[in-house]
Formats: structure tokens, C-alpha cells, sequence
């Protein structure tokens, strides 16, 4: 579906954004409940890719189509390479099969689990035997996605000795590997994580009490909205749930890099408030994004819609996202006149004049009409949807969105945006 983004203002006092679970915790508590169906969850993510994971975990067929979700695909292959007796094919879309995964199969193989590759070596589809895995010790690189990492650590309580897995060289994304051992704490898993070493005691069903865990709201989710008023003149306020000050997610430092945009985050019970207290005064943005590289597209788009430039580092996982995120944002930017550079790790955006000086899009033969394309990336659809605060625009695929947050354009309906097919 092609949207049309026209020019628009956040109305005054906009409804409070109730924003669901995050897709990160709701599936990981999802393949923990599968595990331990002692674990009761609340406030579980109406992702796409949670409600994917749910329909894989339930699932009695011995092939399971798991679409774009490529966290579904990393831990539902450790999940049911653990599955004794039951042999499966686990597949996804033509851009999944493109996916590497070998780290990961390689890894699960080497504690004794039985995956084939069932096309091209080294990516989806898979054929797994499930089976009790009995070694306990493992090294992988520790650059690769952090999300092969917590599929091993996930596994790990219900294998006989547990598992003691040697992360080698220079880590990604640290939060999500401690939102995962938090994770497992809660439910009463003994964990331990120094100098590169990450140990897990087996747990047997026996020693997890019945036990409710309830999701944050998913702060990937709020990027956008942190952009929104970024992008608003100053007074702007939006009031987002339910969200809490010791986060575990990787995207909650947000609250920091957005006060350099001159956003202020009040946390108040359950909910953020976000406010625009000022304008940004720097000419260019400056993160190292190593441990949350889903808000680069968002911070892109932020730095493009105000006009300055910025340099964003520690990237190169968004080379294997649902597409190539760093040629994406090159190339969408590029159609709007923006000048970016990148490499395997790092997205430079040069600082430009985009706008007159009452801050109305400067248009030029061609720019008015362009049309954003989404790639089948559903973060390409959102990061880009806050420029229509600066000019009209348009969004291919449109419903993508589905895959973390099927109610995105009806939230941004709500707070004043002008949308039509």
C-alpha cells in the first residue's frame, strides 16, 4: 500500500501514545514460556514477529515458515535444535534465505545438534533433528549479531550441563545480551558474565515457580516519536506508556542522545513525556551506535529533517538486517537532496540548507513527488514518516510497518498527521 504523508502539525495537547511490549523481551520471554510454561507473560508484543514466534512455538508441523522475522528465525533454531525427536524445516522469505546464520548453526552444532542447510550453505532454510544436547562449552565471535549470542544463552538453562560460551574479540550490543541474562535471572537462572565469558546453570521446570513477567513498551517504537517532537517547534509534548526509568533495552538511550536535539525526557509512573525544550544548536550528530543500531535510521532522518549533519558509527549489523540499512538510508536520503557517505560501519550525513527561513521544505524539480522506498524494512517506513512535519511525502509499502508496529499511522493520525492512500 502507497501512503501519502501531507504536510502536517502535531495538534495541542495530543492523546497519550499507549505503545505495545517490546518485540525484543516478548520474544524472548516467549521461547523462555515454552520452555517453562510455568511463566505467565503481560503486555506481550502485537508485533508481526511476536505473533510469529507465538504460531512457531504452538505449532505441531514439521515445517514451520517464520516470513521475515529474523529474530523468529535465530531463536526458534536454537529452540528446536534442543526439541528431542522431533525433526523440522524452518524457512522464511526470499530476503530471510539471503540471511546469514552459519555462526549460529555452527555454534549449536558444535554442543551436538543435528541442522542442515537445506538450499544455500550458510543461510535459511534449515533442517534441524532436535535432540538432548550434553556439551556445555562454545566460543563465536563476538561481533556478529548479538541476537546469536542470546538464542545460545536462551537454550542454555535446559541443557544438561548448561553452558559456558566464549565470546571472542569485541562485543555487539551488550544491553541485549544483559537484557537476555536479566531475563533469565528473574526466572531463577544462575548466570554469570566476566571477561568475555558467559556461564548458565541447567534449571529444571521444577525450580520455576509460576511466575507473571510483565513487558516494557518498546522503546525502538518511541524512536519515532522522539523524532516527531524533535522535528516540532519548541513547546511540542508527547506522553508515551508505559515505559520505565532502568530499562533494559539497548534503544532506552535515546533519552540521552535526543537531549542534543533539545528533547527532554520526564519520566512520570509509567510513562515518558517527551517535550521540546529547545532547538539544536550543533551542526552535527555524533553517536557511537554499537549497542543500539535500530535508531540509526530514526536519528538519520532527524539530523536530515533539521538540516544538520551527522556521523553515526558501529553500524555494520545493519548490513544483515531486513535489508541493507546503510544503502537504503543512502539511497532514500540521497532522493531528497541529502549527501551521505557510508562504509561497513559508519553513515555520514552532511549538514544542509533543505529549508527557507520559515522552515517550509525548499522544492526542487522532481523532490516533490518523491516516494520513499520501505525494502520490506519496516524501520525505513517509520524513521522517514516524521519528515511530513517538514513537507508532503510518500511511503511504499506502507503497511510494513505490521512487523514491530501495526498501529503506527493510526497513532500518528491521533497526534495530528494527514494521511491517505
Amino acid at each position: 500500500m502507497l501512503l501519502v504523508l501531507h504536510k502536517s502539525t502535531i495538534v495541542e495537547n495530543p492523546p497519550k501514545i499507549v505503545i505495545t511490549g517490546s518485540k525484543s523481551e516478548s520474544n524472548r520471554l516467549l521461547l523462555l514460556q515454552a520452555l517453562y510454561p510455568e511463566l505467565q507473560i503481560e503486555n506481550v508484543s502485537n508485533s508481526d514477529d511476536s505473533e510469529v514466534m507465538q504460531k512457531a512455538l504452538k505449532s505441531t508441523s514439521n515445517h514451520i515458515d517464520i516470513s521475515h522475522a529474523g529474530t523468529a528465525m535465530r531463536f526458534l533454531t536454537a529452540f528446536f535444535s534442543t526439541q528431542e525427536g522431533r525433526e523440522i524445516t524452518i524457512t522464511g522469505s526470499a530476503r530471510m534465505k539471503e540471511r546469514p546464520i552459519q555462526v549460529l548453526v555452527e555454534a549449536l552444532n558444535a554442543l551436538g545438534a543435528d541442522i542442515s542447510y537445506v538450499e544455500t550453505e550458510g543461510c535459511p532454510p534449515l533442517n534441524i533433528n532436535g535432540k538432548v544436547l550434553s556439551k556445555n562449552q562454545v566460543a563465536l565471535k563476538a561481533n556478529v549479531s548479538s541476537q546469536y549470542i542470546s538464542a545460545l544463552l536462551l537454550i542454555a538453562p535446559k541443557l544438561e550441563n548448561g553452558l559456558e560460551l566464549t565470546l571472542e574479540g569485541e562485543i555487539t550490543s551488550v544491553p541485549y545480551i544483559n537484557m537476555t541474562l536479566d531475563l533469565l535471572k528473574q526466572i531463577g537462572v544462575s548466570t554469570s558474565f566476566e571477561n568475555n565469558i558467559i556461564k548458565v546453570k541447567p534449571l529444571q521446570s521444577q525450580n520455576v515457580h509460576s511466575k507473571t513477567l510483565i513487558v516494557e513498551s518498546d522503546w525502538s517504537s518511541a524512536s519515532y516519536f522522539y523524532s516527531i517532537v524533535a522535528l516540532s517547534p519548541i513547546g511540542t509534548e508527547i506522553t508515551l506508556s508505559s515505559y520505565k526509568n532502568d530499562s533494559l533495552q539497548g534503544d532506552s538511550v535515546l533519552s540521552e542522545i535526543y537531549s542534543d536535539f533539545g528533547v527532554e525526557t520526564t519520566f512520570n509512573e509509567n510513562a515518558i513525556i517527551l517535550l521540546k525544550k529547545a532547538d539544536c544548536q550543533l551542526e552535527t550528530i555524533s553517536c557511537q551506535l554499537k549497542n543500539a543500531p535500530d535508531i540509526a535510521q530514526t536519528i538519520s532522518v532527524t539530523c536530515f529533517g533539521l538540516g544538520i549533519g551527522c556521523d553515526l558509527r558501529g553500524l555494520h549489523t545493519l548490513k544483515i538486517k531486513e535489508t541493507d540499512r546503510l544503502v537504503a538510508l543512502k539511497t532514500e536520503l540521497e532522493k531528497l537532496g541529502a549527501q551521505v557517505d557510508i562504509t561497513e560501519n559508519r553513515l555520514l550525513l552532511r549538514p544542509h540548507k533543505m529549508y527557507t527561513s520559515d522552515n517550509s521544505f525548499l522544492t526542487s524539480e522532481g523532490v516533490e513527488k518523491v516516494s520513499i522506498a520501505t525494502y520490506h524494512d519496516h524501520r525505513m517506513a517509520m524513521a522517514f514518516a516524521p519528515l511530513a512535519l517538514k513537507r508532503n511525502l510518500q511511503i511504499e509499502d506502507a503497511m510494513v510497518v505490521s512487523k514491530s508496529y501495526p498501529t503506527f499511522w493510526e497513532d500518528l493520525k491521533r497526534i495530528g498527521f494527514k494521511i491517505s492512500e
